[in-house]
């Protein structure tokens, strides 16, 4: 049983609207996330008829009291003074075992106040792409939503043609967006965006709390978040698609999983999203959009900071350009963990920034590269014949002599920063295993017809992602050319 509060209901109502669920036809459980359920201090598990009653919002969990929650946001650009949830409704807080205040929401359970005539559900293959791609960012340490269950809804949700319908619960630290404070300020609602902005100081910043002043050190702790958690995307390729200020979480959690997508052959100007048609949300463009994301998030908080007029206005300009040097930090130090070198090494940013123009040169794929120079790493580490897994990295490229001339240089640099020390750290930077777009798109045409088995091998495997057993390899293995996936769709 979990036990729920209701932290957030205490804020002005602009900011919810309580709301039920609407009811579904046959639900079903796809799937149930027992060790998050254990973190949230479920401590017996209903029986699976049970968990597809409650995730379905056919039958509300004890004490869950659903509110749909009200934000704005620019989208692509262009801002909407109101979203909100017009397909998810939050059941409460939970206090998980470490002493975190969790939300737990429902995604694609129906019609609310902010569904704008839409119908409020989901179909059944972004439920399965969000609890797969979460799940994996979980595994690999970025900041991210959970996935805590997956019910089939028995009815179909009609998009381009009628699909089956899918209901997801989605644990976040929270489900405040730089648009739920954009949705306060837009109605110059001074009262509930000071108490928005305590409340997120109390529940994700208490330290903001004693600065001079709170806001101001707000902004900068959220700039940080971001700052991370985008370099740490683009380790991995990650692109997430849909940027809007609606889908950043001021927790600095990677949130609304739409049409993301793993870049496979390396591009820094890749977009999958087939809704941006401008490549505004392009792979190299992410930085620069959370900066700007950002920059809006500032715009709500300057009538709550203590300076005035110009004054303020710098202040808040100083952080936000700040954003540059923090992401650069940490994008140095997962540089250096992925070829693995020593995290001081000043030859980190100029090897990967030339490894970077050899796999655009030379059409390799991002995951694949990584994974093949570990391994070539620990057999030099091992002091055993390497030419077999020196053999397979040259092969993943179009340009072998340039991809050779590069790892001349590179072991150079190897052999001065203690290569043994750094093997590890290598690994658990380098995945071998992702959730591909062709993966995920084998899995959502299986559950189609029923079939949620390739749902569940993909999912132990990219929960394990740093496996190296046949069954991992075999599920790593980049798209053949009829296999690769070019468009993702956000479903809504």
């Amino acid at each position: 049983m979990l036990t729920f509060e209701h932290q957030f209901a205490t804020l002005p109502e602009p900011l919810w609207v309580a709301c039920q669920p609407t009811p579904v036809a046959q639900p079903s459980l796809i799937a149930f996330n027992d060790a998050l359920a254990a973190q949230l201090g479920m401590q017996t598990r209903p029986d699976d008829a049970t968990l597809a009653q409650w995730f379905s919002g056919n039958q509300l969990p004890p004490g869950a009291e659903p509110k749909a929650l009200g934000y704005a946001g620019h989208q692509f650009g262009n801002f909407v003074p109101q979203l909100g949830d017009g397909r998810a409704l939050l059941l409460g807080e939970v206090v998980d075992q470490q002493g975190i205040r969790r939300d737990v929401q429902l995604k694609g359970s129906g019609r609310t106040p902010f569904s704008r005539g839409g119908d409020g559900r989901s179909p059944l293959g972004p439920v399965l792409r969000e609890y797969l791609v979460s799940e994996f960012m979980a595994a690999v340490g970025v900041p991210t939503t959970r996935a805590l269950a997956a019910v089939a809804t028995g009815e179909p949700v009609v998009r381009q043609m009628a699909e089956p319908g899918a209901v997801l619960t989605r644990v976040a630290s929270s489900h405040i967006r730089v648009g739920t404070f954009q949705f306060a300020a837009v109605r110059r609602d001074e009262e509930a965006l000071k108490a928005l902005a305590d409340h997120v100081i109390a529940r994700h910043y208490p330290e903001a709390a004693n600065a001079e002043d709170p806001y101001l050190a707000l902004l900068e702790a959220v700039t940080e978040r971001q700052a991370v958690l985008v370099a740490r995307w683009m380790s991995l390729g990650f692109i997430h698609g849909v940027m809007n200020t609606d889908n950043c979480s001021v927790a600095g959690e990677t949130i609304d999983y739409g049409p993301c997508a793993f870049m496979e052959q390396f591009d820094p100007e890749k977009v999958y999203s087939s809704i941006d048609q401008g490549r505004r949300y392009a792979f190299s463009n992410q930085p620069g959009i959370a900066q700007w994301n950002l920059a809006r998030f500032a715009e709500t908080l300057l009538p709550l900071m203590r300076e005035e007029g110009d004054a303020v206005v710098e202040q808040a300009t100083d952080i936000i350009r700040g954003f540059t040097s923090r992401f650069s930090a940490e994008q140095r130090r997962l540089h250096a963990n992925k070829l693995g070198l020593a995290p001081e090494s000043d030859r980190a940013a100029p090897l990967m920034e030339a490894l970077e123009i050899q796999m655009h040169q030379g059409r390799m794929d991002m995951t694949a590269t990584f994974d093949a120079l570990t391994r070539y790493t620990k057999e030099l580490s091992a002091d055993t014949s390497v030419q077999p897994q020196k053999d397979a990295l040259l092969a993943l490229t179009t340009q072998p002599d340039g991809l050779a001339a590069w790892l001349a240089e590179w072991e150079n640099a190897q052999q001065a920063s203690q290569q043994s020390k750094r093997l590890e750290a290598m690994r658990r930077a380098n995945p071998v295993v992702i959730p591909r777009n062709h993966r995920i798109q084998e899995v959502i045409e299986a559950a189609t017809e029923g079939n949620f088995a390739p749902f569940h091998t993909l999912l132990a495997a990219v929960t394990q992602p740093f496996d190296e057993s046949e069954e991992a390899r075999r599920l790593a293995a980049p798209a053949t050319e009829s296999e690769q996936v070019l468009r993702t769709f956000c479903g809504t």
